[in-house]
């Protein structure tokens, strides 16, 4: 909940793309507008005037070229020349050293010769001059040229202009070109003039809109569309960044959950793009992660599982040591004093030394036992594990084993039942199963009691058989029953040491029984109490 919270706080932070991108979007319309009014208001006039400039220059190449290759009056060249005037709205006047109209394209012929006559002679005034010279007095005075000024017009020695130039934009080569100002109208015209050939004068001229006008009120559309637009743009910037992040905003939510180890969530995007394709990748990043992390899981389990087992081995290990030394200390120590005894003369007739030296002999025996069977269970919990799994008769196993250790019934004063005679085939290690039936029998010899009666029975059930093995006498208490199958756990110790016991024999009894991975157990009653094992029952049921 708490990283979630943070998550939650981080986003909030940060700026959205989504936002970012209308916010971009918007800016760059907006700065786009300013952009193109900008230019407009600063190059528009010149790229106006050089596209005026370069069209009247390409008409006086034609000319040019006509003059010098004597085409002036040709039909063709006249039919070239109109069509390029035309496209260029430019107006042609062009007379010889005596003033002689050679050719004309004007609607307004008497302008063009009194333009040219203006120009070959020099007395258009520059408008630049004549500010100076209004700024600094100059050699006439406001009075004398003031009244004309107010009516439009220049004068320039005597000679009244009704036109100014305004600007020179070629001087150098053999034509001029002017932007001429109709003081009367307030128009500019762009004028090219210059001698062509030996002995004629050209004059051309193209009319200049008011560009800076057209350029304002340009700035004024694009300023009321322009806000239109950007708010339409804005609405429109938002609806596609919605479309434009909305993987974005998948893949983030994916990788905050691959960041708390949660896989489950996948990119669902099948398109085409750069992020449609980086979703996948981390669909395929997602699942290697979590293959990778379950891997590396279930080796750690199998460490600690592996650790756990060599620490619980190494517990067993020394509690076995501490055992099989605790087992092995009271013997000895006997052993030790009537040989001693023996040693020092304390047994000084012939019926002390005979006890003497049988109870000696009886506690070797004893160790002899005890180390039989630490060896005996510490290959069974220790070796190879492996099983020699054969079809038997345990009726016939039960009762050979019966008839063998029939002595020790007789000589404790018990009665053995074992009613079962059909044989009885199981599947198990038979050296095994006697020994788990020999622990079990040997139990019950050395615990009966009351009526001192041992009931052995076989009962098939199912696929399995069921061997129990019952004796009368006190039930093992309740707080007893989980331990009895540990090694060297003994309920009554006097008792097992009075009969000779280890406290082993259980435990080798669930170290057999582990191997061939059947159930074993105790159940107690109140006349006594009843041990039982099962195995794997064999499909003939007659005898062998």
């Amino acid at each position: 909940m708490k990283e979630q919270r943070e998550n939650k706080q981080k986003r909030g932070m940060m700026v959205s793309v989504r936002a970012l991108f209308g916010i971009l979007f918007f800016l760059l319309m907006i700065g786009t507008i300013l952009l193109s009014c900008l230019f407009n208001s600063m190059f528009l006039e010149r790229y106006y005037v050089s596209d005026r400039k370069n069209a009247l220059i390409r008409v006086y190449t034609d000319l040019q070229n006509a003059s010098v290759k004597d085409l002036l009056q040709s039909d063709d060249f006249d039919i070239s020349l109109r069509q390029s005037l035309r496209q260029g709205n430019v107006s042609l006047l062009v007379m010889d050293s005596g003033t002689r109209k050679v050719k004309v394209w004007s609607a307004d012929e008497s302008v063009m010769e009194d333009r040219l006559y203006a120009n070959i002679f020099g007395i258009t005034p520059v408008m630049e001059e004549k500010e100076q010279e209004k700024e600094t007095g100059g050699n006439r005075g406001r009075r004398e040229n003031g009244e004309n000024e107010e009516q439009g017009q220049y004068e320039e020695d005597g000679y009244i202009s009704n036109y100014v130039i305004v600007r020179i934009l070629e001087q150098e080569q053999p034509y001029t070109i002017n932007v001429v100002l109709d003081r009367r109208g307030g128009t500019r015209s762009l004028e090219m003039w210059g001698p062509l050939g030996e002995s004629s004068f050209f004059l051309l001229r193209s009319p200049l809109e008011d560009i800076r006008s057209s350029a304002a009120a340009a700035n004024r559309f694009f300023g009321y569309v322009g806000v239109g637009l950007a708010v339409a743009g804005a609405i429109l910037a938002w609806w596609l960044s919605r479309l434009i992040t909305a993987p974005i905003r998948q893949l983030t939510e994916i990788s905050d959950r691959m960041k708390s180890l949660d896989f489950s969530a996948k990119y669902e995007g099948r398109g085409r793009t750069e992020l449609d394709l980086l979703g996948r990748n981390m669909n395929e990043v997602s699942q290697k992660l979590e293959e990778t992390i379950s891997a590396l899981r279930t080796a750690n389990n199998d460490l600690r599982r592996d650790l756990d087992r060599r620490n619980r081995e190494e517990e067993m290990r020394r509690e076995f040591l501490s055992n099989v030394t605790h087992e092995l200390k009271t013997p000895i120590a006997l052993v030790r004093g009537y040989a001693e005894g023996l040693q020092d003369g304390i047994a000084d007739d012939p019926e002390n030394r005979a006890f003497y030296l049988e109870t000696i002999v009886e506690e070797s025996d004893r160790m002899n036992n005890i180390v039989q069977k630490v060896l005996q269970l510490n290959q069974l919990e220790f070796g190879d594990g492996s099983v020699s799994m054969e079809r038997f008769d345990i009726t016939a196993l039960i009762s050979n084993y019966l008839e063998n250790a029939s002595i020790l019934a007789q000589k404790n004063g018990l009665t053995v039942q074992f009613e079962q005679k059909d044989p009885l085939f199981v599947w198990g290690d038979p050296f095994l199963i006697q020994e788990v039936f020999q622990n079990y029998y040997s139990n019950a010899l050395n615990h009966a009691d009351g009526e001192k009666v041992i009931d052995i029975r076989c009962e098939p059930a199912g696929d399995l058989v069921r061997v129990t093995v019952f004796n009368t006498g006190n039930p093992i208490p309740e707080k007893s029953l989980p331990h009895i199958w540990e090694k060297f756990y003994k309920v009554d110790k006097a008792r097992t040491r009075a009969y000779g016991g280890s406290g082993v024999g259980l435990s080798i009894v669930k170290a057999i029984m582990d191997l061939h991975h059947r159930d074993y157990g105790v159940e107690n009653y109140e006349n006594g109490v009843a041990f039982w094992f099962e195995l794997d029952r064999s499909g003939d049921k007659g005898s062998s």
